[in-house]
């Protein structure tokens, strides 16, 4: 059900924008792309205080090595990191190279029955090549966004379009982040544990990237689309100042349409864990449970029972019973 309603939902979004950009352009071009700004930030902003405003009572931090304790004992500085460089070290490899998923495993279920664990790394290579793909083509797209063009993303631009081939040249991250989704997107529907689990909430994210990377290419390769018009459209509206150029076909609109609704919905997704991953309490912390006490602050004051208190209330039961008693 989700499969289907998710791929419905991207096609009539793709041809709403297609019918009403001739008639609406000041709307699809205007008005969506200020109030999906809007949606993105205020949501984000709200997650992310939200997020930091719960309290973590403990370093529940996961670790997956030897904790720094004794100085005679080796630590393991990035599975169990004790100080900020190598804190710092971990949340790297697991933002920039997955390093938690790269080590996960698959379980299945063979027959006697037999539970067996094998390498999920297939998952690891089309994540990481999805997720870099994205970057860089974020990257490219910032040429619009600016001017002059900065010189990293020129390099970035460039760098993309290396083998040159064809004209207008090939993009390496178009061929890889349509294979990084359709990948993702087949193992959503003919692994039966992932299809299992799986809700509109995971199909219409994918079908909104694999809509917008589709839409993007046919612009560039087939419909040909004015990029100085795109241009002026984005800076405009970036200064305030918007006006519909010519020369903007509905392929942009399209386009366009679906990276607003994309950004508007973000927040709200289960997309926004680009922005968790930092807030989350068992990678941003550093496990220091064996060098400071840590007490928790909802811990509510309560009257204590000492032992010296309950000594002297059973003194005389005890001497009877002749337990030794610490102060006589």
């Amino acid at each position: 059900m989700g499969l289907t309603l998710s791929f419905i939902l991207v096609c009539a979004l793709s041809l709403a924008a297609y019918a009403g950009a001739g008639k609406l352009p000041a709307l699809f071009g205007i008005w969506f792309p200020y109030a999906a700004s809007v949606l993105f930030l205020g949501g984000i902003l709200f997650r992310l205080i939200d997020w930091a405003r719960s309290a973590v009572p403990f370093r529940i931090t996961t670790t997956a090595g030897q904790a720094k304790s004794l100085p005679w004992i080796k630590s393991e500085r990035l599975e169990s990191p004790s100080g900020l460089p190598s804190l710092l070290g971990r949340m790297a490899l697991e933002v920039l190279f997955f390093r938690s998923l790269f080590r996960n495993t698959r379980a299945e279920i063979h027959p006697g029955p037999k539970l067996a664990y094998g390498s999920s790394k297939w998952l690891w290579i089309f994540a990481m090549m999805f997720h870099w793909s994205f970057l860089i083509i974020f990257i490219r797209h910032l040429r619009f966004f600016s001017e002059p063009v900065p010189f990293l993303v020129s390099l970035t631009h460039s760098l993309d379009g290396l083998f040159e081939i064809g004209l207008p040249e090939l993009y390496i991250t178009n061929v890889l982040i349509m294979l990084a989704l359709s990948y993702l997107l087949v193992r959503r529907i003919i692994v039966p544990q992932v299809r299992y689990i799986s809700l509109l909430s995971d199909y219409f994210p994918l079908f909104m990237l694999i809509g917008i990377a589709l839409s993007g290419i046919i612009m560039r390769y087939f419909v040909k689309t004015d990029v100085v018009a795109a241009k002026k459209l984005i800076m405009s509206l970036l200064l305030f100042s918007p006006s519909i150029p010519e020369g903007l076909g509905s392929a942009f609109y399209i386009h366009l349409f679906l990276v607003c609704v994309f950004f508007a919905i973000f927040p709200f997704s289960k997309l926004s864990h680009m922005a968790g991953v930092f807030l989350s309490p068992t990678r941003n912390l550093a496990n220091t449970n064996r060098i400071r006490r840590h007490i928790n602050p909802w811990n509510h004051p309560v009257k204590v029972h000492t032992y010296e208190e309950w000594e002297d209330e059973f003194r005389d039961r005890l001497k009877a019973a002749g337990y030794q008693l610490e102060r006589e």
